[in-house]
């Protein structure tokens, strides 16, 4: 490792850590350099066990012994290490670093629609969820309850922004996960070429229950989750061969997308 000292917050080597924002990282005019940051030692692990090519890390100088050396062994990282103390570090980032430690990663390339789905049995369909905290609670959702890909509107928030990244617990590298263009129903349309029964989830007066057992029984089941707020499009819902509703009492009507999201995972896992 190349452990370097920050002396001065102004180095240009510091800006994607402290200066850049989360659209210059993306850097879409420019995908072959496009970064994100991976925050947390967990996470770090899993973005390196996924692939992800490291180009520096940025730590608190008193876990450079154990998590920064540990990860560099693990996976024989030969990158810059600029360390300061916990202030510093704060002063520069603006916030404070979960258990003190941020990586620059160059970002994985773009999968597939047909690589997400191929092999696939359950899918989550995203339209327009644009909080990064409910799609990064999602992802891992996605990962626990046995979905095995995600396809998400070019509307909604990007998986690799780094509060997505810390929400998901690192799942985003975990789950495949691909971005469609165009209207919602376009995917839908795709994914009952693929054999997916497709159902929204909408309060709709003709929706059935989440755990109607017919779901469970289905050979490829695609859910598909709305936007905060507004929920799915109409035409969307038009789209898909079933409409479904979590049941709930005290007359609640629904739930967050991220809570709803893990209720219907599990109460759609194949059986």
């Amino acid at each position: 490792m190349k452990i370097i000292p920050i002396h001065d917050l102004s180095d240009k080597a510091l800006d994607p850590y402290a200066r850049l924002t989360e659209a210059q990282l993306l850097n879409r005019d420019d995908p072959e350099n496009a970064m994100f940051i991976a925050e947390s030692p967990l996470v770090i692990e899993r973005a390196l066990e996924a692939g992800c090519t490291c180009l520096s890390i940025l730590a608190e100088d008193k876990h450079i012994g154990n998590f920064v050396q540990e990860i560099a062994e693990k996976f024989s990282l030969d990158v810059p290490v600029y360390t300061a103390e916990f202030s510093v570090l704060t002063q520069l980032t603006g916030f404070k670093l979960t258990r003190g430690m941020l990586a620059l990663m160059k970002r994985p390339r773009l999968l597939s629609m047909e690589e997400v789905t191929e092999g696939a049995n359950r899918i989550a369909v995203l339209e327009d969820v644009v909080n990064p905290t409910n799609l990064g609670a999602i992802f891992r959702s996605a990962a626990a309850l046995g979905v095995d890909g995600v396809l998400i509107s070019e509307a909604s928030s990007d998986p690799l922004y780094r509060r997505a990244i810390r929400v998901s617990m690192g799942n985003v590298f975990k789950v495949p996960w691909a971005f469609f263009s165009g209207e919602t129903a376009d995917a839908i349309y795709f994914l009952g070429q693929k054999g997916f029964h497709t159902a929204a989830l909408a309060l709709k007066e003709n929706s059935v229950p989440i755990d109607e057992p017919r779901l469970c029984g289905m050979e490829k089941l695609a859910l598909v989750l709305g936007t905060e707020g507004e929920g799915l499009e109409d035409e969307t819902i038009a789209a898909c061969d079933d409409t479904v509703i979590i049941p709930m009492t005290r007359g609640v009507d629904s739930l967050n997308v991220a809570a709803a999201s893990a209720v219907a995972f599990f109460a759609t896992q194949k059986r």
